[in-house]
């Protein structure tokens, strides 16, 4: 039983102090790595200290919540860019969140509504049953009806954009961000997590995708309740079923595999091409499967839209032909920003060859009529080529400050998309099934 929580740091000052004293433990643990290195091999106490310092950053991050967390999920599913430790802890932050207390409950209640939760509905669980990164999910009844009910942890909205300072010099140095014009990725993050947090937002955003999808096959949404929601809460419909991953650690059933892998390509494919917008969060705590093996699709707080003029170039991309012809290549990178007008010639001859190389090989899935999602050596090369970079000096001493911002969410969703491709282990999708739609 996770331990709840009666209270979480809201001001600036207070979360700074808790990002410092995480700070401290990790400055602790490289100390105890130049120790263990002189004891054991260099790769057992690098294992070690990854181990260390994801526990401590975690812990850390958890208390916090918001969008500190919400950082710790996006890089969760970078499984090619993070050490396992990492990957392995920050996965956590998914479904694993110490809930807050009953009272602080019916206290964010009584806020909104004016009423305790037991007033409004038949009857209330004030245990939470799952709590995540912005809020955690209350089980009720009403009308002989079960329904899930989300609520957002307080002050987690107003914090937002001071996380994203103190999370900042992690990112710029992570991501090697050099130049003045980096803001208009922090902007992109923080614009996005605001609406995140605007649940009246998100059932709008709810409402519009299930019903635009609702006639893909083997694919179900929950029903959204306005009267019982509020900008800070959510209800809906509470859905029988267990998370992809719980599935996924268990199944050897190909055809069910399939089913679900199909449902869910389709799903993204549809928003992508026919909708221009896309739920840009699709990590396993997002989707349940039912008994039948349904894929049931929650959580609509991250609706990222793809403007046209990303979108053409983005998707002309992904087509063989283009990849392969320098010239229309070189004019989309320039027009995806990925190519800069003040790139020295070296910038340009590498930034070229990087993408040539990333591209030709993340967009095979588009160049086949059917793709084996389960197939390990294609997830290899991407592993490989995601370290082979990392571990580029030549493109340290570059500026990495280069992309549309677009790229942040679009590209999160197929980092996401083609992660639970693959731990659904669906070998026949047929890539182009949505234009039947």
């Amino acid at each position: 039983m996770l331990k709840t929580i009666d209270t979480i740091p809201v001001s600036k000052i207070q979360r700074a102090t808790k990002l410092m004293q995480t700070g401290a433990k990790v400055g602790v643990n490289y100390l105890k790595y130049y120790g263990d290195k002189l004891v054991s091999t260099e790769d057992e106490a690098k294992a070690k200290l990854n181990k260390n310092n994801a526990e401590d950053i975690y812990d850390g991050l958890k208390k916090l919540k918001g969008s500190a967390l919400k950082v710790a999920q996006m890089l969760s599913m970078e499984k090619s860019v993070l050490p396992q430790a990492y990957v392995e802890k920050f996965s956590l932050s998914q479904f694993s969140v110490p809930p807050l207390s009953a009272p602080l409950v019916v206290k964010t209640f009584k806020k909104y509504f004016g009423k305790a939760p037991n007033e409004i509905f038949d009857t209330f669980n004030a245990n939470s049953v799952n709590a995540a990164s912005i809020g955690q999910v209350h089980k009720a009844e009403k009308d002989g009806k079960q329904l899930a009910v989300k609520i957002q942890y307080p002050g987690i909205a107003n914090s937002i954009s001071s996380d994203l300072t103190m999370v900042k010099p992690i990112a710029i140095s992570m991501f090697n961000i050099k130049g003045k014009d980096s803001d208009k990725y922090f902007k992109e993050v923080e614009d996005k997590l605001i609406e995140e947090t605007n649940y009246l937002i998100e059932i709008q955003q709810s409402k519009e995708i299930s019903e635009a999808c609702k006639h893909i096959p083997n694919l179900y949404f929950p029903k959204y309740y306005e009267e019982y929601s509020s900008e800070r809460i959510i209800t809906m419909d509470w859905m029988h079923g267990e998370h992809l991953s719980e599935f996924t650690a268990y199944n050897t059933d190909e055809e069910k595999a399939n089913k679900l892998g199909q449902a869910l390509w389709d799903f993204y494919m549809y928003q992508i091409h026919k909708l221009k917008k896309v739920h840009a969060d699709p990590h396993p705590g997002n989707f349940l499967i039912s008994k039948n093996a349904d894929l049931i699709a929650l959580d609509f707080g991250c609706i990222k839209t793809i403007p046209n003029d990303f979108y053409v170039p983005y998707f002309e991309l992904a087509k063989k032909e283009n990849i392969n012809n320098p010239e229309i290549f070189k004019q989309k990178l320039f027009e995806l920003e990925i190519l800069r007008a003040d790139d020295s010639p070296e910038e340009l001859a590498f930034f070229t060859a990087m993408f040539h190389d990333m591209l030709s090989l993340f967009t095979q899935p588009f160049h086949q009529e059917v793709f084996d999602f389960s197939d390990p050596h294609f997830f290899k090369q991407i592993a490989e080529l995601g370290e082979r970079y990392s571990k580029s000096t030549e493109l340290k001493k570059m500026n990495g400050n280069r992309g549309s911002k677009h790229f942040i969410y679009i590209n999160r969703t197929f980092f996401g998309l083609y992660n639970l491709m693959f731990d659904l282990k669906a070998t026949e999708v047929h890539i182009n099934n949505f234009n039947n739609l």
